[in-house]
């Protein structure tokens, strides 16, 4: 014998062989459809019996190992069926000879057979045979089952009399040896009357007929053959046959302690002992049948005599298996039946959870020698070896013997090799490395197992997906690879694995669909998120000159249509929840959108990124995908993916896509822990026309001082004091709806200056009278400039009116506040540098223009759109009154005043006043014109004219009150025109 049977197990000892093979051409799927009827009936209840036979079905089995029937009877054959197909009458009689031909191959040791025929009808259908059955179609035969059960009747008849034959013999006729097929030639010119000889023959028979009892259910009786057997055989040193009782009593014991079976699966089996009892076997108490007759038939069955003598316990069982695998292990020729013993022998270890005792029979088992074996027999034994493995819970010994099992495929001595097989095995190989093809299982935690294992585990997958013709599979697993073990990967293997990357994308670009292989396993998709590696994702909101702003009242409006109760501790709930992932900031529809990544290259090379867009849901989205080229091992470099929200909604952000080395891949944020983000919804509204804003100023290049606005743009201009400049604005509709409404404000930024008039003045009924604005479509608006502002020497002046007597009040170029003021210096003249550096000051003004305007949709939702431009505008002094003064004139209710005219640009002004002349000056020229005033007048107002522009002259109020320490006089003194630098007149 040389195949051994890997899926043996200790019950196998109990059951009783049927081979079930097709005759002629039968079609292979109506044969096992058959077949799998047939094998149905694995357990049948004897009639007027209270005892079961079970049956072993094969549909292949070697004539050869029937040659060890009589040392083990499990593996004789003793029933067979045969399923054939016959169309007509005429070709029955060769279908007949083909049946009796099949029978003769088992003929020594058949017990019964039986002749399926299907298809043929008439006269020979109709006769009744029991050997044969006949029926119209495979699927018109509804007492297959019913038949088989009779066969399986007729087969316990003939062994239920072979074992009483075997049993009852105490005649003084000689005892038959049984021998295996290799000891038939040593057993020739043996002395048969020798005392050793007949204790073999008995010995071998008492196992003999301990193997029958034990099939025909008979366990309590096979249990005591089989220790006669022991004593007998030990006694004569028959090692082969001693170790095929010490197997059989393991095999009863086996049964006996373990109902359920020891073959990994529910065998379906009952306990033979308990049949027919009435009461439930308990864990410790189980029945079995009782003490032994003259004969050996018992229908006692609640006997527990003889239990604890004969039946091993779960301990000796191993011992006694050790024991016979050593007896197998002397022979040669007896290594078929060592290996299963050891097979036998670990399935029942499994079931005790005594995996190292497990280990050390398998460990055994690899080394048996079984001769030269076929590459698919070594196949089968690698294989078997490592689902042993499994079953005591050795994956990684069970990974190593499948990946051998997978190479011994594709060995060099096969003609033909099986990649499909050795792809197959190798798949069955990864739960063992711990390795899972699903990429969520990585992101799990740290990495487990041997990661050079896995690594060359997985260039095997690839190698042989290529060779079995499918790229497909190629891609998916260097895919795979590369996501999963990128940091276990040196440079040089990182630069081999894209190269191969980009070889077999170049024939089969990869995608993220789920491939299905033949068998019904699915791959998942691998997307590549580690290339490059995304560390952040952030919404950025719109530009400020694009962002959405609700009208004030109507969120709350809303709020309360919604509910009848003013607070709802419910719906506040709801809204935190939303907070914590919800965005701030809304979107507008058909508005480009931006979406800030903070990405880093991994790679030892350039890595270049075709295409990189975003994954969106909620609203319709139109990505605009970009392309990258990421330096090699760079730092995070910020990238920015834009698109269009098309519809208004919630749109949440998924995610993003990329393709890279030919691989499209679909990263989905939820999938990527580590990456930080601050939100990933945002609310999309209603389309908003959009203004661009253009003037005919250049950009200030300033900027304006600290403000809570951002400004969508800034003009600068630089005037004189007194001058107005026109500011032309232009704004053009560049979106895609109407403008329909549009407010124009302005509000001064902070600033101490006093300033007289408006400083920004328009016209805004032209501009509304072309509303609405339709895209492409422009307004124009003027806005006029004007800068008053103060920039007169106060103090000095009020000093010097204050010498004279003269009480000053709402002069705007003074103070607001009254203060005593220091003496001046006499002694300083008009037009010098220091006077003139004292007056050459420059003084800022600034001012924001806001632009509210809406339309389209969003109007109806109640958004609108804002522009803000600044206005920076440097104002230069044009002219100062550096001194005032006064003279007594001819009348009494008259006097003169006196002032110092400074010219301080760098242009020529004429000056006038009413009733004078003009007064020219030139730049840097001060000069003193007198203009006439009625002496306790309330007010006094002037106003010049200045080439090229218009001033405002300062309003002053002058009094004149009489000195406290002197009377009044009409007439100035002296020592009066001395101080003010004039020359007194001779009387």
């Amino acid at each position: 014998m040389s195949i051994p049977d890997y899926m043996q197990c200790a019950e196998d000892h109990q059951t009783v062989l049927v081979v079930v093979q097709p005759v002629g051409i039968v079609p292979e799927d109506e044969f096992f459809r058959i077949y799998k009827r047939i094998t149905s009936v694995a357990q049948v209840s004897i009639r007027d019996s209270q005892r079961n036979l079970y049956i072993r079905y094969r549909h292949h089995y070697l004539p050869e190992n029937n040659e060890w029937g009589d040392f083990q009877t499990h593996r004789k054959v003793v029933g067979l069926i045969s399923v054939t197909t016959c169309g007509s009458a005429k070709e029955w009689p060769q279908t007949s000879d083909r049946f009796h031909c099949q029978k003769d191959v088992f003929g020594a040791t058949l017990y019964d057979s039986r002749l399926l025929v299907f298809g043929l009808q008439g006269e020979i259908a109709e006769q009744q045979r029991t050997d044969v059955a006949f029926y119209p179609s495979y699927d018109d035969c509804p007492d297959v089952e019913k038949r088989v059960e009779d066969f399986v009747e007729s087969i316990f008849i003939v062994l239920e009399s072979k074992r009483l034959d075997r049993a009852t013999d105490k005649s003084g006729d000689k005892i038959p040896l049984l021998c295996v097929p290799f000891e038939k030639k040593d057993f020739v010119g043996l002395d048969t009357d020798s005392r050793h000889y007949k204790k073999c023959c008995q010995g071998r028979m008492r196992k003999h007929v301990g193997d029958l009892c034990l099939q025909a259910g008979m366990l309590q009786d096979a249990l005591v053959h089989y220790h006669m057997a022991v004593e007998l055989l030990r006694s004569v040193n028959d090692f082969l046959w001693l170790g095929a009782a010490l197997e059989g009593l393991c095999s009863a014991s086996v049964i006996f302690h373990y109902p359920g079976g020891t073959a990994g699966k529910a065998s379906g089996r009952e306990p033979s002992l308990a049949r027919g009892q009435g009461q439930a076997a308990d864990t410790g108490k189980r029945h079995r049948p009782g003490a032994l007759t003259a004969n050996g038939i018992s229908a006692d069955t609640s006997s527990e005599i003889g239990r604890a003598k004969n039946c091993l316990g779960p301990e000796d069982i191993i011992e006694k298996y050790k024991e016979s695998i050593s007896y197998y292990g002397k022979y040669k020729n007896a290594g078929v039946i060592e290996l299963e013993a050891c097979v036998k022998a670990v399935r029942v270890l499994a079931i005790q959870k005594r995996v190292m005792e497990a280990s050390e029979f398998l460990q055994n088992a690899v080394y048996i020698n079984l001769g030269q074996l076929s590459e698919e027999e070594k196949i089968q034994r690698y294989s078997i070896l490592s689902e042993l493995y499994h079953l005591i819970g050795f994956h990684r010994k069970s990974a190593f013997f499948k990946r051998v099992a997978a190479m011994q495929c594709v060995a060099p001595t096969i003609p033909e090799p099986g990649w499909r097989a050795c792809y197959k095995l190798l798949l069955e190989t990864l739960p063992g490395y711990s390795l899972c093809l699903d990429p969520k299982d990585f992101s799990k935690g740290s990495h487990r197992g041997w990661a050079a294992v896995q690594v060359r585990l997985l260039h095997e997958l690839v190698y042989a997906s290529r060779r079995m013709g499918n790229p497909g599979l190629s891609v998916r697993h260097l895919s795979f690879l590369l996501q999963t073990m990128l940091d276990l990967l040196s440079d040089q293997e990182k630069k081999e694995v894209t190269q191969s990357l980009e070889n077999y994308t170049s024939k089969c670009p990869g995608g993220m669909e789920v491939l299905t292989l033949p068998d019904g396993l699915k791959l998942p998709p691998v997307p590549l998120s580690k290339l490059p590696i995304v560390r952040s994702v952030k919404l950025l909101d719109l530009p400020v000159s694009l962002r959405p702003h609700k009208q004030k009242g109507l969120l709350e409006n809303n709020l309360s249509s919604k509910s009848p109760f003013i607070y709802s501790p419910i719906i506040m709930h709801t809204r935190g929840e939303e907070r914590t992932k919800k965005i701030e900031f809304r979107w507008v529809q058909g508005d480009v959108c931006e979406v800030q990544l903070m990405v880093y290259n991994p790679m030892p090379f350039e890595l270049r990124v075709e295409h990189m867009g975003l994954l969106t849901s909620g609203v319709e989205f139109e990505a605009l995908p970009a392309a990258l080229s990421l330096p090699a091992e760079s730092g995070l470099y910020p990238v920015t993916l834009v698109g269009v929200p098309r519809t208004a909604g919630n749109i949440n952000i998924n995610g993003y896509h990329t393709s890279v080395f030919g691989v499209t891949s679909d990263c989905l944020l939820d999938g990527l822990p580590s990456v930080r983000t601050s939100g990933c919804v945002v609310e999309v509204i209603p389309s908003l026309p959009r203004l661009q804003l253009s003037t005919s100023l250049p950009r200030s290049a300033h900027p304006l001082r600290p403000s809570k606005e951002e400004l969508s743009s800034s003009v600068s201009v630089q005037l004189f004091n007194g001058e107005t400049q026109q500011l032309t604005i232009t704004l053009e509709n560049i979106g895609s709806e109407d403008l329909e409404t549009l407010e124009v404000t302005s509000k001064t930024c902070n600033t101490k200056e006093k300033l007289f008039g408006e400083f920004l003045s328009w016209d805004l009924e032209e501009a509304v009278s072309q509303l609405p604005l339709k895209p492409g479509q422009s307004v124009t608006l003027t806005v006029n400039v004007k800068v008053r502002l103060d920039f007169s020497g106060g103090e000095n002046l009020l000093q010097d009116l204050n010498d004279d007597g003269i009480s000053v009040t709402g002069l705007p170029i003074s103070s607001p506040l009254r203060q005593v003021l220091k003496p001046r210096a006499e002694t300083k003249a008009l037009g010098s540098e220091s006077s003139k550096t004292d007056y050459n000051h420059v003084k800022t003004l600034e001012a924001v223009m806001t632009f509210k305007y809406s339309g389209g949709a969003g109007k109806v939702e109640g958004y609108y759109r804002h522009l803000s431009l600044g206005v920076h505008v440097d104002v230069e002094p044009s002219v100062f009154f550096t001194r005032v003064s006064t003279l007594p004139a001819t009348r009494t209710r008259q006097c003169h005043l006196l002032l110092d005219v400074f010219n301080s640009t760098e242009h020529e002004l004429m000056v006038s006043a009413n009733n004078n002349q003009d007064l020219v000056l030139h730049p840097s020229e001060c000069q003193r014109p007198a203009a006439g005033s009625s002496r306790g007048e309330p007010s006094l107002y002037r106003s010049m004219s200045l080439v090229g522009w218009r001033s405002r002259w300062l309003s002053s109020t002058f009094t004149r009150y009489p000195s406290r320490t002197r009377k009044p006089c009409a007439t100035p003194t002296p020592n009066y025109w001395r101080r003010r630098g004039f020359t007194p007149r001779p009387p």
